[in-house]
């Protein structure tokens, strides 16, 4: 089986490129390595899966069809996983265009290549954000997601219907998962848990947006890889699946578990709410249960200790 990766470098790219190489397949990872955040953490990455002859590397962005085209033309991938995206809400507000062009036409281009290519099944990263301020508590894919409340969340479900449209209009078996909040080792430098994290312990000052009552349904990273590698082989031909972890937690809540995992205090400065931002995410996962025969399986607390690990050693 050959899985070619979009975001390869990225947060949940470079953990499901490590997971599928182990699993024995060959990766195809594809990455731009823009700016949004330093390009050498990408690279850092990537280390583990270089050490692999079954692994290799394009640096290429997704909007250059031609280049992508050759990719396909050379490597034949059977899979695609596309995670490569513009990321983050706020950033989204500034600059929508980016976002639309990235997240929407980006993905146009690789479906247009898989119907060529004729992959076998297309994989879609998407994102809980597609609910925005839904009523619909918890969180269920047959949601019309008519509240979306950022550019990034209407981006994902613009992007969601074109998938589904590829399907209908050429039969390309695809699968889009919604992804709840994730948090591990290498998880981006501009999110709460990397930022919190490391604030406190470095006693550095955090910053709170809001009172701390919005809530999360923080999902660890290895059960979203899992999830992933589950919908690569599941019996269907489109469908829309929520990988979350389907327990919220307030942002106060949030911040006592990483404190109680550090076993130090928060330094907190409270801010006005940020546009753009939820109210709550919550997965509700029968579906990713009934598809995949996937559930979450790491608790928070857990889940965070073994992210405090990795980051004592990786910072």
């Amino acid at each position: 089986m050959i899985i070619l990766v979009t975001g390869g470098g990225g947060f949940i790219g470079s953990n499901l490129c490590d997971a599928l190489l182990d699993l024995g397949f060959d990766v195809i990872g594809v990455d731009n390595f823009n700016d949004y955040y330093n390009p050498k953490i990408k690279e850092n990455n990537l280390i583990y899966a270089q050490t692999y002859k079954s692994f290799k590397l394009y640096r290429s962005d997704i909007l250059d069809f031609k280049n992508i085209s050759n990719i396909f033309k050379k490597e034949k991938p059977q899979y695609v996983v596309h995670l490569a995206a513009r990321a983050g809400v706020r950033p989204s507000i500034v600059n929508p265009k980016l976002y639309a062009e990235v997240n929407v036409l980006g993905t146009v281009n690789l479906l247009k290549l898989s119907v060529d290519f004729k992959v076998k099944r297309f994989i879609f990263g998407s994102s809980s954000s597609v609910y925005g301020n839904s009523p619909n508590i918890p969180f269920s894919e047959d949601d019309l997601c008519l509240n979306i409340i950022s550019p990034y969340g209407s981006s994902k479900r613009k992007a969601e219907f074109w998938v589904e449209s590829f399907y209908r209009s050429y039969g390309l078996s695809s699968v889009i998962l919604r992804f709840f909040t994730v948090y591990g080792p290498r998880g981006r430098v501009d999110m709460a848990p990397f930022l919190f994290l490391r604030a406190i312990l470095e006693g550095k000052e955090i910053i709170q947006f809001g009172e701390g009552q919005t809530s999360r349904d923080y999902t660890y990273v290895t059960d979203i890889v899992e999830g992933i590698v589950k919908a690569l082989t599941c019996s269907t031909n489109l469908e829309t699946i929520n990988l979350g972890n389907s327990n919220p937690i307030t942002l106060l809540e949030f911040i006592k578990e990483i404190e109680i995992g550090i076993s130090k205090a928060a330094k907190v400065k409270i801010m006005p709410k940020q546009a753009g931002d939820v109210e709550k995410t919550w997965a509700n996962v029968v579906k990713a249960r009934r598809i995949l025969d996937w559930q979450p399986k790491t608790y928070l607390r857990d889940g965070l200790r073994s992210y405090i690990k990795w980051l004592k050693i990786n910072s």
